[in-house]
C-alpha cells in the first residue's frame, strides 16, 4: 500500500480531524484497505467518530463491505452513536439478536467490572451445570471451604495443576484456575463441550490473552485472542464481539458461551466447589 495511505490508517485511529482532511488530500484512495479494513473502519473501532466524519467529509464510504460484512456504517450502529452515518434505505440495520448483543455487552461488561486476569485460566461452557462439568471431567469434588482454599494452595506448586474451580451462573457454568492454563486445555474443553460450545481462555503473562472455541468436543478455533482487534479473516460474530468487548478477554469469553453472569465471582472467586481432576494427559 502507498504509505500516505497507510499513514491515513494511523492518522484515522490516534490523530485528528485536521490531520485527516490534509492527509486525505494526498492519497489516491482514501478507501484504500490495509488488512481488511479502511481508515474509516479504524476510525469507528477506535471510536474516533470525530476522525470518523472528518473520512466521509473527504469520500470515504461508511457502507463499502468488508470484515465480513462490518461496513464502518454496520459497526457503527452498534456503537455509542449509532447515527453517526446517513444510513441508506437499501441497507439493512442491526438485527434483533445483534441490538440484544449490544445491550448484553453493556450489561455484562458493568456485572463483571474491571477483572485482573493475568495468569488465569478459563472455560466458559453453555447449558450444563458445575455438577455436569464434574461428571464429564470425572473430577472428585474437595471438601474444603471454598473461599479458604486459595490461601492454602501453593500456586507454583506441581500438584496445584489439579485443582479447579466451578460455578454455576445464568446460562452454564464457569471453569476456572486462577493460577494456570488447564481449564482451556483440549482434554478438559473437548469433555465439557460434548453437545454444546464451551469457550476457553488463558490469560498468558508473556503473550497475554490465548482464546479457544470448541463445539460438541471439537477444536473450531485455537490461538484466538479474545478482546483483541480483528482479524480480516475472522467470522462475523468474532468481529462484532470484538468491538463490543475491547480490550476484555473475560467478558468476551463469557459472552461467546451465551453466559449471563451477574457478578465477577465465577471468575475471581470464591468458587461454588473446588474440583480434583484426574491424572491425564490434558493437552490430547
Amino acid at each position: 500500500m502507498y504509505d500516505a495511505e497507510t499513514s491515513l490508517h494511523d492518522v484515522a485511529e490516534s490523530g485528528s480531524p485536521e490531520e485527516i482532511a490534509e492527509l486525505a488530500r494526498h492519497v489516491e484512495d482514501v478507501d484504500a484497505e490495509d488488512e481488511g479494513r479502511t481508515a474509516l473502519w479504524v476510525a469507528v473501532y477506535e471510536r474516533r467518530h470525530d476522525n470518523a466524519r472528518a473520512l466521509v467529509a473527504a469520500g470515504a464510504d461508511p457502507w463499502r463491505p468488508m470484515m465480513s460484512g462490518w461496513s464502518p456504517g454496520r459497526l457503527s450502529l452498534a456503537g455509542p452513536e449509532p447515527d453517526l452515518f446517513h444510513r441508506p434505505a437499501e441497507v439493512d440495520g442491526l438485527t434483533d439478536d445483534e441490538a440484544s448483543a449490544v445491550a448484553e455487552a453493556k450489561r455484562l461488561t458493568a456485572a463483571l467490572g474491571d477483572v485482573e486476569c493475568t495468569g488465569l485460566g478459563l472455560a466458559c461452557v453453555a447449558g450444563i451445570s458445575a455438577a455436569e462439568a464434574a461428571r464429564r471431567l470425572e473430577a472428585t469434588v474437595e471438601a474444603v471451604d471454598p473461599g479458604k482454599f486459595l490461601d492454602e494452595i501453593d500456586p507454583f506448586d506441581e500438584e496445584s495443576r489439579a485443582f479447579i474451580g466451578v460455578t454455576d451462573v445464568p446460562g452454564g457454568c464457569v471453569v476456572t484456575q486462577p493460577w494456570g492454563y488447564i481449564p482451556q486445555t483440549p482434554g478438559v474443553t473437548k469433555r465439557l463441550s460434548a453437545g454444546t460450545v464451551c469457550y476457553g481462555l488463558f490469560d498468558n503473562p508473556m503473550s497475554g490473552s490465548q482464546g479457544s472455541i470448541l463445539r460438541d468436543g471439537e477444536i473450531v478455533g485455537w490461538d484466538l485472542h479474545p478482546g483483541g482487534e480483528p482479524w480480516e479473516d475472522d467470522e462475523p460474530l468474532e468481529v462484532f464481539f470484538s468491538y463490543l468487548y475491547q480490550g476484555d478477554a473475560v467478558a468476551y469469553s463469557c459472552a461467546y458461551a451465551g453466559l449471563r453472569l451477574t457478578d465477577a465471582r465465577a471468575v475471581t472467586g470464591p468458587p461454588d466447589v473446588w474440583l480434583r481432576l484426574p491424572e491425564r494427559d490434558y493437552w490430547r
